[in-house]
């Protein structure tokens, strides 16, 4: 067996089943509200649902490792329309992928020399993939942590030199998980001038990009500041985007990556033999679900009403701020952020996810300790029923 995989930590939401399986909220006679996972739970696009059934000669055929090339043309031209700057190719330098958990992972081997002693920087708290893909691939996972001085944004300016000296890989997520915050350009434009300087690859991880909370505010995206910072071969850029959150689809596994076509070449490779090419089926449900804004639009409505109605409840009872984009609420916790999630569920049947289930220490701090990550992916019914009952619970244990 690959020693590699001792190095795994159980994944958070094993951690959390444990956690909670003496918490008995059957006991309390309330319905479950859970949300403590980040899984969209709005109506899938109908669009997308009848291009599957138009499609379905599709499965007769092996499909391109490659992808289509009219779902790259049109991967292409969305990229080009929603950050306003010219497409990128889409026969060098945008790829279809089965989503972007598997092309996240599957990046780091590609990138990653493992005889190298190399590092893998990340955000912490982070998206658990990135530090298996690190230690899978033979590198040291390293830690850069976000806190609430710092707008929950990672402190990429604390990183030594040393580090950044041995650093291949580095994961941003951007919009944030949990906090939901966006990468300014002066960030970006920093992260460019020390890949630049160091020669490591930057992975943006996007998934959220499309869930925001102001209309007229889209976060700004990983190739559009390469191309405000001069960069118009996304040099050692590759961005990684996905249908599930945009336009309710998880299920349908797909994505995309973009960026330096120098690297996405060698993806494209390792993709060869990875065996993870998207089916006819999944290319004609994702090229009608990047053809078409309105349902996008629709979602992102859907989740600001959710957030009014939450935050009302839930800000005069626990330091917790509405985030720039995503669906997720990063909440201060009056006490230990695994025992509250325990006792929440057991007093209230809510669920939620500990934070320092998706961080970990560094610099002798746990940016997750004594926070938890509500996920608003319910009926707005069930988001403000949650609400309310976790707003009587923080209430009764100060009472």
């Amino acid at each position: 067996m690959n020693p590699r995989l001792e190095l795994l930590q159980p994944y958070p939401f094993e951690k959390l089943r444990k956690l909670l399986a003496t918490a008995k909220p059957e006991a309390t006679g309330l319905p479950l509200v859970d949300l403590s996972i980040g899984e969209p739970k709005h109506e899938a696009p109908a669009l997308a649902k009848q291009a599957i059934v138009d499609s379905l000669a599709g499965l007769s055929g092996y499909p391109p490792t490659k992808g289509d090339p009219a779902l790259r043309d049109a991967i292409a031209a969305w990229i080009g329309k929603r950050y306003d700057i010219a497409a990128p190719d889409p026969e060098t330098q945008v790829l279809p992928v089965l989503g972007s958990r598997e092309a996240l992972f599957a990046f780091a081997q590609t990138v990653v020399d493992p005889s190298a002693g190399g590092l893998v920087v990340c955000p912490n708290p982070f998206y658990q993939i990135y530090e298996g893909a690190a230690l899978l691939a033979g590198a040291e996972p390293f830690y850069v942590n976000a806190e609430p001085d710092n707008r929950f944004l990672s402190n990429w300016q604390s990183v030594s030199p040393e580090i950044w000296r041995r650093t291949q890989l580095l994961y941003v997520c951007n919009p944030g998980n949990p906090a939901g915050s966006v990468m300014p350009l002066s960030d970006w434009k920093l992260l460019f001038e020390l890949a630049d300087e160091h020669d490591f690859v930057i992975a943006s991880d996007e998934c959220y990009s499309e869930i925001y909370l102001d209309e007229d505010k889209p976060p700004l995206g990983g190739l559009q500041a390469a191309i405000k910072s001069g960069r118009h071969d996304f040099k050692r850029l590759v961005s990684f985007s996905s249908l599930s959150k945009r336009s309710n689809l998880p299920g349908l596994r797909s994505g995309f990556v973009a960026g330096d076509a120098e690297i996405i070449s060698k993806f494209l490779l390792y993709r060869t033999y990875h065996g993870s090419a998207m089916s006819g089926v999944v290319t004609a449900a994702s090229l009608a679900a990047w053809q078409d804004e309105d349902h996008v639009r629709d979602n992102r409505q859907a989740y600001r009403d959710k957030f009014d109605a939450v935050l009302d409840i839930l800000q005069p009872v626990l330091d917790v701020e509405r985030p720039d984009a995503s669906f997720y609420l990063w909440a201060k916790t009056p006490y230990d952020d695994a025992r509250f999630t325990h006792d929440l569920l057991a007093e209230q049947a809510v669920k939620v996810l500990p934070g320092s289930y998706v961080s970990r220490t560094a610099n002798g701090i746990n940016p997750g300790q004594n926070r938890i990550r509500i996920a608003l992916v319910a009926p707005l019914a069930d988001c403000v029923e949650g609400a309310k009952r976790m707003a009587a619970f923080v209430q009764a244990k100060r009472a």
